[in-house]
């Protein structure tokens, strides 16, 4: 048999909030990341095609040939005369020019020009937003897009949330982790927590443990 020992109850709760600390808030408020550079966008950026984009393509002194079309959920897409191409992971440019060469199969000396709309791009370069915000949801990149940008697309965080204690995985870094705080940025207004996105960032708003 073993000795019971008498605990104060309240002790004995002081003990238990101890102990349920360690295992949750506690356990998260040891890791520190260091702060999000403000600074991130790349100059030479280029967005990239990514299924469910619609690309618009001109060829010149060939209007039967021009057309609009959607990127096929493979990453592919058909025009008339190139029936199947890659797109995915390719710029406007490079694009343009790749059909050119199918088109050259054809038709002499032809000259594309590919405009893309209704915005998708790749999943590699979405920003996702996971966690308490109101509406979490993967987000095409734009050039300069800040965590301002993202909270605004995203409404904002939850009552539940913990802003202070987010954080953003950056895959383009090697999925190292910085630290923002978007509870000054969107409570306080404070413009010194806005930082700047890159494509493929994830965005992790923790709950709140009090």
């Amino acid at each position: 048999m073993f000795n019971s020992v008498a605990i104060p109850i309240g002790r004995w709760a002081r003990l238990c909030l101890l102990a349920l600390f360690a295992l949750g808030a506690g356990g998260c408020a040891t890791v520190v990341y260091p702060p999000a550079p403000q600074s991130a966008a790349s100059p030479d950026y280029r967005y990239v095609v990514g299924p469910g984009d619609t690309v618009n393509i001109v060829v010149w002194r060939n209007p039967e040939l021009s057309t609009s079309v959607p990127v096929r959920p493979d990453g592919r897409l058909a025009t008339p005369l190139v029936e199947d191409l890659q797109a995915l992971g390719k710029d406007p440019a490079t694009l343009a020019r790749d059909i050119e060469k199918e088109l050259a199969k054809f038709i002499r000396d032809p000259v594309v020009t590919v405009i893309v709309t209704g915005f998708v791009g790749p999943y590699s370069e979405q920003i996702r937003v996971i966690g308490e915000a109101a509406k979490p949801q993967a987000l095409p990149y734009r050039q300069k897009m800040t965590l301002l940008d993202v909270m605004i697309a995203v409404g904002g965080i939850t009552d539940f949330a913990d802003g202070n204690r987010a954080s953003i995985l950056r895959t383009s870094d090697g999925n190292k982790q910085y630290a923002v705080r978007i509870r000054d940025l969107i409570k306080r207004g404070d413009v010194s927590a806005n930082v700047e996105m890159k494509p493929g960032d994830v965005l992790i708003i923790p709950q709140s443990w009090f």
